[in-house]
């Protein structure tokens, strides 16, 4: 067995926000511990108050008192699925709860169980794991014997996004797409060498991470959902497959290799987080910490995107030259997009839309303008970094004739690409970083879209004074930096609500908020060494999304709730489930936000939460599930009568090798620890939470 080495300055146990060692290794190389990427000295948001009370809240709150955490049963997925779920929290009663609709559930108490943990009177199934077969000809999962041409075949590794679509014509059945967004090849191979892998390895790692298409089938008598293998449109698409560059980007030489002198066709999607789904029937896909995958960066440029100058952790440079920028500098140019895929057809060649800017791209979520022109959210997945919308300057087609679908899949290709700027309202010397409420009570501001670059089916023009639109859209970071963008805590997924209209932006943490000579706390990201993160709310003027100013508040300032540094939107801080690290967000139909959570920092597992966003019970956050040790729960789709999760990284844990797992989730004791997707469903059959 071969022991994890530690982290080079990082004492024991050390790391941001609750995650492992493991975790910051393997998925992001162990981005918060390297020097911060945007050292620009642009404007911060001056205008300070720390996340705390609001007199509203002050009034109706008497008491803070956290949410009972001990006692907390669970179901392990594979062991008793329909077993009972999590007890009550003490004083709550299970046969009839409280709140908003939507969200009538009795609370899951924090807990650290190596179990999905669910509601009382709900219940829960494995959809799909990690190396099951979906295409033609793949083999059964076999991880002793396991080859990249099997797992080209086979459901990939650690999801994150997913969305559910129609499959018209075909009863109780729908199409899942889901993200493989990177590899723990620590607890994939046994025995496995993280100094020296070996090729086959490798090319296994580059199968397994990438996009996947799956028909899965419900039960008309519950809410079990289990995948239909061998399905027409299932697919695989891996860090091998075709991608199309389009957009103003194409064609340039900033994106031509030695393998593409043409500068439009990309092999492979890397590190896909979150995404969203489009009104015209695709699926959108973030590539986030794509700079790991690259070795030797030298230039100022590679530098900003957080790209070593030395060898990567997995290696991959020794078996494929473009991952290797001292022989390909141009190969790292050509990721960090949002990809497109139409999942309904299956022979289509994904498109990476370069109009929507390049850096760590979180996801990407659509709605469109009163004439129907696309606008897209996209967060920059750093600290210091910034959040971005596009505006289209197309319109949607409606129908699903080819000319219309043609035509919709060129829709992210014009338009321009802005940058969010916000200011407060509080004076500066009013905060201090601690949660110090400023004497107007208030958490909000004002904010403007500060245009970077426009694409036109004639060219592009760039809006970013020493920077041509190519530049611009290639490094976006610095265009940020140029025009002063507002710098954020990890700005994250970014999901509008399709009752309200109201944009919410996960913002997950900054442990180096107000640290040395990092920024100092703002009215935006108010506290110093931010462990616990928050959640941004943004009103754009006259609820226009093409709008370029709009307003923003901070709806919930995450933490423990005895904390007076931590708010929930003015809900007493009695009645609420504690919340750390907010990452991926959903909506239900009731315009209720579903959170979950990425590295809680609360000494709990990781989990889903939803949050009432109008009416009087808005802020009432109440905790859904719980995931397994070393799990992150990420993709949260929310459906009338049914929740789906991916449990990413289960058992990824500082210490943990395939000899010796941290976690035995999904299939117990002698198994390969396996991420896998969850559903789950009330035992009675009716709508989730009502």
């Amino acid at each position: 067995m071969r022991k994890l080495l530690p982290l080079i300055g990082t004492p024991s146990g050390a790391h941001p926000g609750g995650r492992s060692a493991l975790t910051c290794r393997f998925r992001c190389g162990d981005a918060c511990f390297h020097e911060v990427p945007n050292t620009s000295d642009n404007e911060y948001v001056g205008d300070i108050v720390a996340g705390a009370l609001s007199r509203r809240s002050m009034m109706r709150a008497a008491a803070v008192v956290t949410v009972a955490a001990a006692g907390a049963g669970a179901v392990g997925v594979a062991a008793a699925p329909e077993a009972q779920a999590a007890p009550a929290a003490k004083g709550r009663t299970p046969h009839a709860p409280k709140g908003a609709r939507g969200l009538r559930f009795t609370p899951v108490p924090p807990n650290t169980r190596d179990a999905v943990t669910v509601p009382e009177g709900y219940r829960q199934n494995v959809v799909i794991r990690w190396g099951e077969p979906i295409l033609r000809g793949a083999p059964a999962f076999d991880p002793e014997r396991q080859s990249a041409k099997a797992q080209a075949g086979q459901f990939g590794y650690n999801c994150d996004f997913l969305a559910l679509l129609p499959l018209k014509g075909e009863r109780n059945r729908q199409l899942l797409v889901a993200n493989h967004e990177y590899t723990d090849e620590i607890l994939m191979f046994r025995d496995y060498d993280p100094e020296n892998p070996t090729r086959e390895q490798v090319e296994i790692a580059w199968a397994a991470h990438g996009l996947a298409v799956v028909a899965v089938e419900g039960d008309h008598r519950s809410g079990r959902l289990t995948a239909v293998g061998r399905h027409h449109l299932n697919r695989r698409l891996t860090a091998t497959s075709e991608f199309r560059l389009t957009g103003p980007v194409a064609g340039s030489d900033l994106v031509k290799t030695s393998a593409d002198p043409s500068g439009t066709r990309v092999l492979g999607t890397l590190n896909n987080c979150a995404g969203g789904t489009t009104p015209w029937g695709t699926t959108l896909h973030g590539e986030e910490n794509f700079n790991q995958y690259f070795a030797h960066g030298s230039s100022a440029t590679d530098k900003r995107y957080g790209i070593g100058s030395g060898a990567t952790e997995r290696k991959w440079e020794r078996f494929d030259k473009r991952f290797d920028l001292a022989q390909e500098p141009n190969e790292a140019h050509r990721f960090g997009y949002v990809v497109e895929l139409d999942p309904y057809d299956p022979d289509s060649t994904p498109r990476k839309h370069t109009a929507l800017g390049r850096f760590k791209h979180e996801g990407a979520t659509v709605r469109l303008t009163h004439d129907g022109r696309p606008v897209v959210y996209s967060g920059d997945d750093e600290r210091f970094d910034y959040f971005y919308k596009f505006v289209g300057s197309k319109r949607m087609r409606h129908g699903n004739s080819r000319a219309a679908r043609e035509h919709n899949l060129s829709l992210l290709d014009e338009g321009t690409l802005y940058v969010a700027k916000l200011t407060g309202d509080s004076p500066a010397f009013e905060i201090d970083g601690t949660g110090k409420l400023p004497r107007d009570g208030e958490f909000d501001g004002s904010g403007e879209w500060i245009p970077l670059a426009t694409a036109t089916a004639r060219g592009a023009v760039s809006h970013v004074e020493g920077m041509t639109a190519e530049e611009v859209f290639v490094f976006t970071r610095l265009a940020g930096d140029k025009v002063g963008a507002t710098k954020m805590d990890r700005p994250e997924d970014i999901e509008p609500n399709p009752v309200t209209g109201k944009v919410y932006l996960a913002l997950t943490n900054n442990s180096n908020r107000g640290v040395g000579s990092h920024p100092k706390a703002d009215e935006a990201n108010p506290r110093h060494a931010n462990k616990h993160g928050q959640v941004l709310e943004l009103t754009e003027r006259w609820n226009r999304p093409e709008s370029t100013r709009f307003a923003w508040s901070l709806f919930l300032v995450a933490g423990d709730p005895e904390d007076p540094a931590t708010y929930f939107a003015g809900f007493p801080k009695d009645a609420v489930s504690p919340i750390s690290c907010p990452d991926n967000v959903a909506f239900d139909a009731h315009g209720n936000l579903w959170i979950s959570t990425d590295g809680s920092a609360l000494g709990s597992h990781d989990g889903l939460f939803g949050v009432a966003t109008r009416g009087e019970r808005r802020g009432e956050l109440k905790q859904f599930l719980t995931v397994p040790t070393g799990a992150e729960t990420c993709g949260p789709v929310i459906q009338d009568r049914r929740v789906l999760v991916a449990v990413q990284h289960p058992g990824e844990v500082n210490g943990a090798t395939v000899e010796r797992p941290a976690s035995t989730w999904p299939d117990g004791p002698g198994t390969y620890v396996r991420p896998a997707v969850v559903a789950v469903w009330r035992a009675d059959g009716r709508d989730i939470g009502v």
